[in-house]
């Protein structure tokens, strides 16, 4: 059964696998939600590759697949970049918008971190504070329009680190993130692409090898 199948029910310590079986959503867009953005970035140097975001709604419905690839990332030259912590106000990152669903309850992610190498997998519960903030229209000065503008914090980003961390930003294109939610996931058993590529992550790129070579991994940092 696939990973997803196994996510717990906040508060009930319920299986949910039935939802799998005729629940997963397309991507077409719903007249009754608008979309909302899922990106993804990482620390300097500290590559990822998602393999899967799979988010399940407030309506119980589970989308495969909202987020995978490449991570937003910066891979300065000559080792200028800083991959400790976190900045105060991150942008969302690399992704796209989750169009046909409600507002997240619960997000599973599965990702390479490439930097170690080593593969983990994190399952996210949104809790309904940070739902209230998606759902809060807000006034915002938008420096490059040099206008207010009425927006909500509709944009979740996660950023995903070395040792398994996944914290999670809600923002605006105005709008100053804020922290909901910090995970620590755990190992994938099964390894990268859930054991079918013999135990070999994707490459590291040359520029992010030759820094952690020289400076290491800041574990503890983010």
């Amino acid at each position: 059964m696939n990973n997803v199948a196994r996510l717990i029910k906040t508060g009930a310590g319920l299986l949910f696998g039935g939802l799998l079986t005729g629940c997963t959503q397309s991507f077409a867009q719903s007249p009754d939600n608008e979309a909302w953005f899922l990106g993804f970035g990482v620390p300097d140097y500290m590559e990822v590759w998602i393999e899967t975001a799979d988010v399940v709604d407030i309506r119980e419905r589970v989308f495969r697949r909202a987020g995978s690839g490449i991570a937003s990332i910066q891979t300065p030259n000559n080792n200028k970049g800083s991959p400790a912590g976190w900045p105060d106000s991150p942008a969302s990152g690399k992704g796209r918008n989750v169009t046909g669903a409600d507002l997240p309850r619960l997000i599973y992610v599965r990702w390479q971190s490439l930097a170690e190498p080593q593969t983990y997998e994190a399952y996210i519960v949104i809790p309904e504070s940070a739902r209230e903030i998606m759902r809060k229209p807000e006034k915002a000065f938008c420096r490059f329009g040099a206008e207010w503008i009425t927006e909500r914090r509709d944009n979740m980003g996660i950023g995903l680190a070395p040792g398994g961390i996944a914290k999670v930003w809600l923002g605006g294109a105005c709008l100053k993130s804020v922290e909901i939610a910090r995970v620590v996931g755990t190992i994938n058993p099964k390894g990268p692409y859930e054991g079918k590529s013999g135990g070999k992550h994707r490459p590291l790129s040359e520029v992010s090898k030759a820094y952690i070579e020289k400076f290491g991994i800041p574990y503890g940092s983010w």
